[in-house]
């Protein structure tokens, strides 16, 4: 009786394109050992291409290309590795939050800024100051998970300075 009120309704479409909208979310989503495999992987990886751009630094003529290259991607890759752990969407919801847009902000454009001056300006010396740029970045920008640490740092700093 309940199948031919719903037909009778008109819900049994919205009912189906329920049920297929449901099995798509299942089927995008991962489990959490997934997640931790995806996550522990993709850091791996920038942390590789990390460490592989600092020793092909000292290659002669190409080895500055090679770093800025792998230590860029390995940076973007470290990145990408929390989006496993907490998705995409919220990722880039975090990522934008006012207390991390600043940080964000600067730590991508130091990203396009650093292959800019690699690839397109050809100035190498400019290409490793916005990779510092990028370290520095990155670290203030991971920082800013942990609550408080920023200021901290902050008061850090202002005590060396005096």
């Amino acid at each position: 009786m309940d199948k031919l009120k719903s037909v009778l309704s008109g819900e049994e479409g919205r009912a189906q394109d329920r049920t297929i909208l449901q099995a798509a979310n299942e089927a995008s989503t991962l489990g959490w050992g997934t997640r931790m495999k995806g996550f522990i992987g993709c850091f791996v990886i920038g942390c590789v291409c990390t460490l592989l751009g600092v020793c092909v630094l000292f290659i002669p003529k190409i080895g500055i290309t090679l770093f800025i290259v792998f230590y860029t991607f390995g940076n973007v890759c470290s990145l990408c590795s929390t989006m496993f752990l907490m998705g995409p969407v919220k990722q880039l919801k975090r990522m934008c939050d006012k207390t991390r847009a600043l940080a964000t902000t600067l730590m991508l454009t130091c990203l396009v800024l650093t292959l800019c001056a690699a690839f397109w300006w050809k100035n190498f010396g400019l290409a490793l100051l916005f990779c510092i740029l990028q370290l520095l970045a990155f670290a203030w920008y991971g920082l800013s998970y942990i609550p408080f640490i920023r200021d901290a740092m902050l008061k850090l700093v202002s005590m060396c300075i005096k």
